[in-house]
């Protein structure tokens, strides 16, 4: 069957030069068998804008910034802030797609701003051994705060295929593992699997899938951790076999926002009824909600996806304290695989 991703006019990449493959057509990356996201021209469809709601212009958390602990022993994941989390496992403290920046976009002084101050300040961050980059998108991909990172602690980067050209453009000497789906990274102890999801990738106009992107399983001593990154539900492929593959997860980073509206978004962002499926089928114990309440990106109202998430558990008759959508700030301690009807939870790091 022929795949709708494939480029019809093979064109130069600019970041990745490598073999086709499965998801990759010797010019641009693919999801086998998906869908292509909507032309950026439609963002100036009036549909696109005809519901979009108002967001406040700073919406504080209810939580104090955190002080994390400079090491955890065994898993606490704490709420940076939209896809920033930092997750503490087996001593060994990890960033999933940091952004410190006031707005996620390619200028400083135009584009979405964000709302909500970052959960923990930046001068307060423990060693930072590994960062995940999902993918370049800006909201994921914010250089600034990859530069800090670097200055102040120089993490291993872990990056699907193309995203090191983009991120050594700007910081030649960062340490960088760029890596396509199913490879494996080791660092600190720690295992990271690149695994397959339905998203995109562009950092300006002309440069559409020229970069991979994924989701991450983190594998330690007493934990399997799931980062999705961002993707959309695919019909649950990204999700269905990551037990069979893995084991049992103790936690899934699973996106809840962006998601309105869907004739637009349906390709790329999963919603939270999506995102309570993609639970059910990866099997994890816990799960935290990402991707949401932080920068407007799309058209829904700044706690609509929390709200929808919790409706959408209890009907699916799954406790909330299973899947929970976390405030900057906040951390949990996430409970053993052995008890899984027991939530240890923390406000503080």
């Amino acid at each position: 069957m022929k795949n709708p991703f494939r480029s019809r006019t093979p064109k130069p990449n600019r970041y990745y030069q490598g073999p086709p493959s499965d998801h990759y057509d010797g010019s641009r990356f693919f999801n086998p068998d998906g869908t292509l996201p909507k032309p950026f021209v439609e963002i100036f469809d009036r549909k696109f804008w005809t519901e979009r709601a108002r967001w406040p212009k700073a919406r504080p958390s209810p939580f104090p910034q955190a002080k994390p602990a400079k090491s955890v022993a065994d898993l606490r994941i704490t709420m940076v802030g939209h896809s920033s989390t930092l997750i503490q496992m087996d001593g060994v403290n990890i960033l999933s797609d940091p952004v410190w920046s006031d707005r996620v976009s390619p200028f400083s002084f135009a584009g979405p701003a964000r709302v909500t101050a970052p959960g923990i300040s930046f001068e307060d961050l423990p060693p930072i051994h590994c960062v995940l980059v999902s993918h370049n998108h800006y909201d994921h991909m914010d250089m600034p705060t990859l530069k800090r990172l670097h200055a102040v602690h120089d993490p291993l980067v872990i990056t699907p295929l193309g995203n090191d050209s983009i991120i050594h453009a700007s910081i030649p000497k960062m340490r960088i593992a760029a890596r396509d789906w199913d490879e494996r990274v080791e660092v600190a102890g720690l295992s990271v699997t690149l695994t397959p999801v339905h998203h995109w990738s562009a950092r300006w106009i002309g440069d559409r899938r020229m970069a991979l992107w994924s989701g991450f399983m983190i594998e330690g001593h007493g934990a399997r951790v799931f980062f999705a990154g961002d993707t959309g539900f695919d019909g649950g492929r990204p999700f269905e076999r990551l037990t069979e593959r893995f084991g049992p997860i103790r936690l899934a980073l699973l996106p809840i926002g962006a998601y309105e509206p869907r004739w637009f978004m349906a390709s790329q962002h999963e919603g939270p009824d999506e995102a309570v499926k993609a639970f059910q089928l990866c099997g994890a114990a816990y799960a935290v909600g990402i991707h949401w309440g932080m920068v407007q990106l799309t058209n829904e109202g700044v706690e609509a996806p929390r709200d929808m998430l919790f409706a959408e558990l209890d009907g699916a008759n799954i406790p909330r304290t299973r899947f929970r959508a976390l405030e900057a700030g906040e951390s949990w301690d996430i409970p053993p695989l052995e008890h899984p009807a027991e939530h240890v939870t923390s406000g503080e790091a």
